[in-house]
């Protein structure tokens, strides 16, 4: 019975014969460190060291490909960025243009209570008025509409038309519900009275 923890020795390749099988002729290469089916072309090899080498050269000194790449992957990083900021601005105003939209009838309520003369004096509500209007003002609203300016259809709706004499330009005669803008966008124009040549 054969002994379990003697080490097994390899067979040789064997002939017919049983003898081992020996390379004959001058034309027969044996080649130590290469795998079954490999065959020798003439070339060396190339190691590890020669493969870094190569690379470290071409980061030495960059071609004028690598150059155009590396200027074109800075110009759309620089155009994503301002994508980007602008998109933010955007998308700011009309958050905050849909959140102060909602509180333009309350406005329009405070300035027909200041019309009436509820806002004088030191009162509540008076007081109350001034920090709603300064919060929105804040936020970059800014009122559209002023008696004697130019009437403008783009920021301007005439919902009267009055003939004057001695008037030579549509003119804006009274505001009847004032217009906003949020930065620079109109949130409602400006509901006037124009007086127009008679």
């Amino acid at each position: 019975m054969a002994d379990i923890n003697q080490p097994i020795e390899p067979d040789e390749p064997n002939g017919l014969d049983g003898e081992p099988i020996q390379a004959e002729g001058p034309d027969v290469e044996t080649h130590d460190n290469e795998g079954p089916g490999a065959e020798s072309l003439g070339e060396e090899e190339l190691t590890v060291e020669d493969i870094l080498n190569a690379v470290a050269a071409e980061e030495a000194d960059p071609t004028a490909e690598h150059l155009a790449d590396l200027k074109r992957v800075t110009a759309e990083y620089a155009n994503y960025r301002k994508r980007t900021e602008s998109n933010r601005e955007v998308e700011r105003e009309r958050a905050v243009g849909s959140a102060v939209s909602a509180l333009l009838p309350v406005l329009d309520d405070l300035d027909r209570a200041e019309k009436h003369g509820d806002l004088e004096g030191e009162s509540a509500f008076a007081t109350i008025a001034a920090k709603l209007r300064a919060s929105v003002e804040k936020l970059g609203l800014s009122t559209v509409g002023t008696v004697g300016e130019v009437f403008d259809v783009t920021i301007h709706e005439a919902i009267f038309q009055q003939p004057t004499p001695g008037v030579e330009v549509e003119t804006v005669a009274d505001v009847v519900e004032k217009g906003y803008y949020l930065g620079s966008t109109l949130l409602r124009p400006a509901k006037v009275v124009v007086q127009v040549p008679a």
